[in-house]
C-alpha cells in the first residue's frame, strides 16, 4: 500500500492546563458574583420540562454580547441588541418553548415587559435586563408566563452547580443533554506580585437549526475576572469568531442566537485591558470555554450519532479554508456516509471542488480519522476493516490539504441520520 504521512492540522486548545487553567465545577455560576436558577413557567407542555432561565449578576457588570445576523430577527434579539450598547447588565431572561420571533410590536412588548418584571425581581433597571428566546417562530408570547415564572425563578436564584445546570436544563429545546463549561486559573492582572484567582464559565443550548453568523445558539458565559468593557467585547468576539461560528449541524442560522459574556470583576485585581499578558491568558480561557461548548452542540446535533471535525489546511486565504471545510460539512452526502460508515473520500472531494475555490485536483490530500486515503489526487488503498472500526469512535475526523498555501480553517459538525428528518418533520408536535 505504500507509506504516506499524516496531514499535519492546527492544535486545538481545548486543555485549559496549556494557558493556565483547569476544569472545575460550577458552569455559569463558577465565577463569583454569579447566580442562576431554572424553572418550569409553561412556555413548554410538558411540566417535567424547566424553560424559563435566570441568569443574574450580585451588581450591575460589563457585559459582552454578539447578536444573530439574520434579518427576521426575534424580539429579544432587537431589544437586547439596543440595551447591550451600554456594555453593562445586571440580568439575563432565557425561555425555550418560545422564540418570539415574528411576532411584530406585541412581540416586543412582552420583551420589554417582561425585562421590566426581572428588574422589579432582582432590583435593578429594566435597561440592565438582558432577553434570549429560543423555540417556535410565529408563535404570540404570553406576558402571563413570565409573571408566573420570573418571581419563582427570582426565589430559587443561587450561586452553586445546581443552579447553573438548572438553568441549562431550562434553555434546552431539542438537546439530549444540557451543556455546560467551567474552569479555574491563576493570572496577573495588577503590579503586584500576587496572581487573582479568576473562573471562566458558561452554559449554551443548540442542537439543530445551526450555522451561527456572529453569534451562537443561545449562551451565556460568566467570568469574575475584572474586564474592561473593551477587554470583554474584544475576548467574546474572537471567541466566536473561531468557535460558534465554525459549528454547523444543518446551514440554517436562526432568528434568535445570542451570546452574552457577564465579567463581575468579584475575583479583584486591576481592570484587565486589551493587549495585557493578563488579557490574552483570559481571552484564551473564554475560547477554551467556547470551544468546549461549541463541540458540545456539534455533537449533540438532531439525531447525530458522530461528532464530525473537518479540517482543511493548505489553502491561500482562511476564508478559501473556510469555504472548502463549510462545505464539506454541510454535505449530505458527507454527512450520510459518516452515518452509514462509509469512508467514501469521494464525497468529501465532490464537497470540496464544488464550492468555487480554486485548487488543483492532483494537489489534494484527503485523510480520513488520521489515515491516508487520497493523495494527490488519486485513491490511496485502505484496509476496509480498520477504517469501520475508526467508525465506531464517538468523533470522526477529516483533514484536506489543498496545497495552494499556508491558511486552515476548522469546522465542527456531525452525521445526518433518519432521527433528524424524524425530529424536523415533527417540529410543533
Amino acid at each position: 500500500m505504500g507509506s504516506y504521512s499524516t496531514i499535519t492540522v492546527p492544535p486545538t486548545i481545548t486543555d485549559p492546563a496549556s494557558f493556565g487553567f483547569a476544569s472545575c465545577e460550577g458552569g455559569v455560576c463558577a465565577a463569583a458574583g454569579i447566580k442562576a436558577a431554572g424553572v418550569h413557567a409553561n412556555f413548554r407542555r410538558n411540566p417535567n420540562l424547566k424553560d424559563l432561565a435566570l441568569v443574574v449578576a450580585d451588581e450591575t457588570c460589563v457585559c459582552a454580547t454578539t447578536f444573530t445576523k439574520n434579518r427576521f430577527c426575534s424580539a429579544p434579539v432587537q431589544v437586547s441588541r439596543q440595551r447591550a450598547a451600554s456594555g453593562h447588565a445586571r440580568a439575563i431572561v432565557l425561555n425555550s418553548g418560545n422564540a418570539n420571533a415574528a411576532t411584530g410590536e406585541q412581540g416586543l412588548e412582552v420583551a420589554r415587559a417582561s425585562a421590566e418584571i426581572v428588574a422589579r425581581e432582582v432590583g435593578c433597571d429594566a435597561e440592565e435586563v438582558l432577553l434570549a428566546s429560543t423555540g417556535v417562530i410565529g408563535k404570540p408570547m404570553k406576558l402571563e408566563l413570565f409573571q408566573r415564572g420570573v418571581p419563582a425563578a427570582a426565589a430559587r436564584l443561587d450561586h452553586s452547580p445546581k443552579a447553573s445546570h438548572d438553568a441549562a436544563c431550562a434553555i434546552m429545546t431539542r438537546d439530549t443533554v444540557p451543556k455546560e463549561t467551567s474552569m479555574v486559573g491563576e493570572v496577573f492582572c495588577g503590579k503586584g506580585d500576587e496572581p487573582v484567582t479568576v473562573h471562566v464559565g458558561g452554559i449554551v443550548k443548540g442542537s439543530g437549526m445551526i450555522e451561527p453568523n456572529m453569534a451562537t445558539m443561545l449562551c451565556v458565559l460568566s467570568t469574575d475576572a475584572a474586564l474592561t468593557v473593551e477587554a470583554a467585547q474584544a475576548a467574546l468576539s474572537a471567541a466566536v469568531n473561531v468557535t460558534y461560528n465554525k459549528v454547523t449541524v444543518d446551514s440554517d442560522t436562526s432568528t434568535n442566537d445570542s451570546c452574552f459574556l457577564l465579567a463581575t470583576g468579584a475575583a479583584g485585581g486591576e481592570p484587565i485591558e486589551v493587549g495585557t499578558p493578563a488579557f490574552e491568558q483570559l481571552a484564551a480561557a473564554v475560547r477554551c470555554a467556547c470551544e468546549d461548548l461549541a463541540r458540545k452542540i456539534a455533537a449533540d446535533g438532531e439525531g447525530a450519532t458522530k461528532l464530525v471535525t473537518v479540517d482543511v489546511v493548505g489553502a491561500k486565504t482562511e476564508k478559501d479554508a473556510d469555504t472548502v471545510a463549510r462545505a464539506i460539512a454541510n454535505s449530505p452526502l458527507v454527512k450520510t456516509a459518516i452515518f452509514g460508515h462509509d469512508a467514501n473520500w469521494g464525497r468529501i472531494a465532490g464537497a470540496a471542488g464544488k464550492c468555487g475555490v480554486e485548487f488543483d485536483q492532483s494537489d489534494v490530500d484527503i485523510d480520513f480519522m488520521g489515515v491516508p486515503v487520497c493523495r494527490g489526487g488519486l485513491t490511496v488503498p485502505m484496509d476496509e476493516d480498520d477504517m469501520l472500526r475508526r467508525f465506531e469512535e464517538p468523533e470522526i475526523t477529516i483533514a484536506v490539504d489543498l496545497g495552494m498555501g499556508k491558511e486552515s480553517a476548522r469546522i465542527w459538525t456531525c452525521d445526518l441520520t433518519h432521527d433528524y428528518v424524524a425530529i424536523n418533520g415533527a417540529y410543533r408536535k
